[in-house]
């Protein structure tokens, strides 16, 4: 159904300009959408939301910030005292970042669960993975820019993964630092990136959406959309939804900001950055702990690496490693019960990367690197094969009206 405007101005930019029927049929009356979804799918919108949030914040950050080895420290405490609101606008952005991370985990947990990787949706599915990554590029290179103790050997560390690769490592580290030690020409390239990269991943995520719209969301049933009755509009029902998730979302990351608003970083980040003075325990922030353990979990440093980058490259075989026909784990009795598995293999990796490497950590971080491998490698297709999975529901309503049979009484009055 067409969009029907009644304000003659709005009428005026539309007929030159259809930007309101192209919202409308993104995220309005004219986007038909499973009508089963449940609040995991608010995360989508969420990460959306905390981006802006983010690019907003960073822009009034980047007004006051000095890129050099020699004042960035003091930029950023004169952020904090002097700068009107430079506290808040610090403290939405540094937790901003962690936010976003755990909205687009529980995003990626959620599209695991139900199988949003798989026919037709697979580009879909490797933009998100594309996005993942510059995420991650843009969060290393922020937690650069304080120039603490932290920023500048965790920038140390991770830079110098790269020279475990032969013959291009060495090239490649002396490029991310433009010299031959992390400095100031390193603060300087960082901060152009960190700057720009927030702005690829809104394109991204233009197209991530635009992939979503071609054959719709999926939904926790994992069964394609048969006709009108299986749909509701997008608008109001789910934009309802998701201003309630929003709510409940906007007080939990109050919390951190207003209650807790250094509890997610690192003591020693409040530390000026001194080469010459190495911490007694390097590591990266929370949401790359366990890739980190996972890195550790090798003896071998070229072997952690490929480990660690392996460890997010293999998300993009899903669509091929899970051999299942069947796209949701609530038909999946015995899959199911390795994803949850799964997700403890991922806390564990997660703990041990902020410990000390040795004793229980160590172990703990060998076991979980095997079995999150495994359980892409070895469980997903092979369970895929063997497994008996429980009857689906003929559409999408079947379950939503309770299993497609009016009550007696209603029969009856239908039939006159």
């Amino acid at each position: 159904m067409a969009l029907q405007l009644q304000n003659p101005i709005l009428k005026w930019i539309e007929y030159r300009l259809p930007v309101f029927s192209t919202i409308d049929h993104m995220v309005g009356s004219g986007y038909p959408t499973p009508k089963n979804l449940n609040y995991l799918w608010n995360f989508g919108s969420l990460a959306g939301i905390v981006l802006v949030v983010q690019i907003v914040t960073g822009i009034v950050l980047a007004m006051h910030y000095t890129p050099h080895t020699s004042l960035a420290f003091d930029s950023v405490e004169h952020i904090m005292r002097d700068v009107n609101y430079g506290w808040l606008m610090r403290y939405l952005h540094a937790n901003g970042a962690s936010m976003f991370f755990v909205v687009v985990y529980i995003h990626i947990f959620r599209g695991l669960y139900y199988g949003s990787y798989k026919t037709p949706r697979e580009l879909l599915w490797f933009i998100g993975i594309i996005i993942l990554l510059a995420m991650m590029a843009t969060a290393f290179m922020g937690y650069v820019l304080p120039w603490g103790q932290m920023s500048f050997w965790g920038a140390t560390v991770i830079t110098n993964l790269f020279s475990a690769f032969p013959f291009i490592g060495d090239p490649i580290v002396t490029w991310l630092w433009g010299g031959f030690a992390v400095d100031n020409p390193t603060l300087n390239r960082f901060f152009s990136l960190h700057f720009l990269l927030p702005f690829v991943i809104v394109g991204l995520v233009m197209l991530h959406l635009l992939a979503l719209h071609q054959h719709g969301s999926n939904n926790p049933l994992g069964v394609e959309k048969k006709g009108p009755q299986d749909t509701i509009p997008f608008h109001p029902y789910y934009t309802v939804k998701d201003l309630f998730g929003l709510g409940v979302f906007l007080i939990f990351f109050a919390y951190w900001v207003f209650f807790n608003p250094n509890y997610l970083g690192h003591p020693d980040n409040y530390i000026p950055a001194n080469p010459l003075v190495t911490p007694a325990h390097i590591v990266p922030e929370w949401y790359f702990l366990p890739f980190y353990a996972i890195l550790r979990a090798v003896p071998d440093k070229l072997g952690g690496v490929l480990l660690m980058f392996g460890a997010i490259l293999i998300l993009f075989l899903l669509p091929w490693l899970d051999t299942s026909r069947v796209k949701s784990s609530r038909f999946r009795p015995i899959y199911k019960q390795f994803y949850w598995v799964f997700v403890l293999a991922c806390i564990g990796l997660l703990w041990a990367g902020g410990q000390p490497p040795e004793g229980l950590p160590l172990y703990l971080s060998r076991v979980c690197t095997v079995y999150y491998f495994a359980h892409f490698l070895v469980v997903m297709p092979l369970v895929g094969w063997f497994e008996r999975p429980r009857p689906l529901p003929a559409s999408i309503s079947e379950p939503v009206l309770g299993g497609g049979k009016l009550p007696a009484g209603a029969a009856a009055r239908g039939t006159h």
